[in-house]
């Protein structure tokens, strides 16, 4: 379950209503705001950058609440989440919206309306493992990564046979590639993937050597639409800064999603060009294709 900040209570007055009279009169509305975020950094770090600053949200809720007249409280609660989700580090915002004095003409205690948003970031994750049993270590961790909360899985490409780049002297590699949709943050889903990788025996002590399971984060977002996250701050590095000119992650990353692309550079180009460039430079010998494969079984 993700970490959240919860503020409850926000009130301010509002000309929000379909009768005409409430447009001209303003009436209490009172919003609850529920924030879904990784608050791990903030914990470690003790300074609000890392954190959702809840004095940043209650200036946009009454200024939202005080703004253009609607007709509906609808649509308030959904000005109200779409500009939370917004913020930096916001995974998910649940956003009530409270209307104690609406022109009803029977006794009540109060009229609400709930709305929730989350984000559903594209992301692309290559899976490859050397060691013990591959095909049974990216199965497993298919399913690890379908488990994790905020993420769905859309398709899982087939089981790819590639040779080791670099390195000392290893096994074949198998790998494949994952493709979803998740409403966490890049460090957050990093952290799971890291997690899952330890629970499969990785242990990172040689650079491209062999390993149990290795799930790399290729791609947050989707850089046609320009959605995509651009970072490299030491801690985090996207889109993947060699995922360019590796055949065995575009290869079966074009098999599963034809139509993706990929930031390089100052540019966006489609994987299928990309693969099809390291095929005129005669780099897909090291890759070869196994089939498909289950990996829910």
């Amino acid at each position: 379950m993700s970490d959240r900040i919860v503020l409850t209570g926000v009130e301010a007055l509002g000309t929000h209503g379909v009768l005409a009279s409430e447009h001209d009169t303003p009436q209490r509305f009172v919003v609850d705001v529920t924030i879904e975020a990784d608050l791990r950094p903030a914990g470690r770090s003790d300074d609000l950058a890392d954190t959702v600053s809840y004095a940043e949200v209650a200036d946009e809720v009454v200024h939202i609440l005080t703004g253009p007249h609607v007709d509906l409280v609808e649509t308030l609660a959904g000005r109200i989440a779409d500009t939370v989700l917004a913020f930096p580090g916001v995974e998910a915002v649940e956003v009530t919206v409270h209307k104690p004095d609406a022109p009803i003409s029977h006794p009540f205690a109060d009229v609400a309306v709930t709305v929730r948003r989350e984000h559903a970031h594209r992301v692309v994750i290559a899976l490859g493992a050397n060691e013990g049993d591959p095909r049974r270590a990216l199965a497993s961790a298919v399913r690890a990564v379908a488990a994790i909360e905020g993420m769905h899985v859309e398709g899982v490409s087939d089981l790819f046979e590639t040779d080791p780049v670099g390195g000392p002297h290893q096994p074949m590699y198998l790998n494949a590639v994952l493709v979803g949709r998740t409403r966490l943050t890049p460090r957050s889903l990093l952290e799971r993937l890291h997690r899952i990788e330890a629970d499969h025996g990785r242990v990172r002590q040689v650079r491209w050597g062999a390993r149990t399971l290795d799930l790399d984060l290729v791609q947050h977002g989707d850089p046609g639409r320009g959605e995509d996250v651009v970072v490299d701050d030491g801690t985090l590095v996207l889109p993947h800064p060699r995922a360019h000119e590796r055949a065995f992650v575009l290869v079966p990353w074009a098999q599963v999603d034809p139509q993706a692309r990929l930031r390089v550079g100052d540019e966006v180009i489609p994987v299928v060009d990309l693969v099809a460039g390291l095929d005129a430079e005669g780099h897909l010998t090291g890759v070869r294709a196994i089939g498909a494969w289950d990996p829910g079984r």
